[in-house]
């Protein structure tokens, strides 16, 4: 069966890859290459954020950190790092702590927060992790073409859109909306667990450390903002004062494609699934086993 996935971020590859390793014949088509998409700017921690329903999206992340789990073995674009995520009020454990071995609150948190918890999640650099996608899916036999939507072929038995914000096109989704996320890679300067505190995040990678970020609900603009730049160092800088002086290397601006709910179904001839909002990477591989559940189900 001939499978049109459209889309190359990092839900789209997968699902590819899951579908090419099964045995399909698998053809992606993409504006935007995989290191182009928002997929590419994430800090890229296993954490579900702005995606929803609660209940499906815990499936999904479970399965996402098993398969990463096994990856970190396997990859170096994927590590298990500790961290914690703080909150301003008590919080009771999310619907997905189950699947973490070492959760534990955390004893004392920062000034102006009341709990957190403390875990181990998989931290994954999305410029070795993505071009990695790619050879697996072409050691698969799968192909990836940058394509207009008025490019795509019209031979496929089936396709799946994970076109992201692109839905509003591909999907005629008007409520598939952007959440701009402003980022900063930073040189390493010896830090080795993450930390999440609302829209602070510090995320250390073998090379860099990613630093963020904005949540700014329907703001299209992908130029990054110096003085955001400077109040996201800041801010993060009183969490983890070594990133004070740390060489800002780099400023990215990517567009979460946020929705009411993720979309994962199929509808005629076509897998909708997209709308994952900041957990691309957390959701990954859980919505690809059901994308391809879909499709073997046809």
């Amino acid at each position: 069966m001939r499978v049109i996935v459209v889309g190359a971020g990092v839900v789209g590859l997968s699902c590819a890859v899951r579908l090419a390793e099964s045995g399909y014949e698998v053809a992606v088509f993409a504006r935007d290459l995989p290191l182009e998409t928002t997929s590419a700017v994430a800090g890229a921690i296993w954490s579900p954020y702005l995606a929803g329903p609660v209940e499906r999206v815990a499936g999904w992340a479970r399965a996402s950190y098993d398969e990463f789990v096994k990856l970190a073995e396997q990859e170096s674009s994927v590590q298990l790092r500790h961290g914690r995520e703080v909150y301003v009020e008590r919080t009771p454990e999310p619907a997905w702590a189950d699947v973490l071995p070492d959760l534990t609150r955390v004893a004392s948190p920062p000034v102006g927060y009341a709990d957190g918890l403390a875990f181990t999640a998989p931290v994954v650099e999305m410029p070795l992790y993505l071009p990695a996608l790619v050879k697996r899916l072409e050691a698969a036999g799968g192909t990836l073409t940058r394509a207009a939507l008025s490019g795509l072929p019209s031979t496929a038995d089936l396709v799946v859109n994970c076109a992201g914000l692109g839905a509003r096109l591909t999907a005629s989704d008007s409520t598939v909306t952007p959440v701009r996320g402003q980022v900063l890679s930073v040189a390493q300067c010896g830090l080795t667990e993450w930390l999440i505190a609302g829209d602070t995040v510090v995320v250390p990678r073998s090379n860099d450390v990613i630093v963020g970020g904005t949540s700014e609900a329907g703001d299209w603009t992908l130029a990054p903002d110096p003085a955001s730049s400077k109040a996201i160092l800041e801010r993060a800088a009183t969490f983890v004062p070594q990133l004070r002086a740390a060489t800002v290397l780099r400023e990215r601006v990517g567009l979460r494609p946020v929705r009411p709910e993720v979309r994962c179904e199929l509808v005629a001839d076509v897998i909708h699934c997209y709308g994952h909002g900041g957990a691309g990477v957390t959701l990954s591989w859980g919505c690809a086993d059901e994308v391809l559940a879909l499709a073997n189900g046809r």
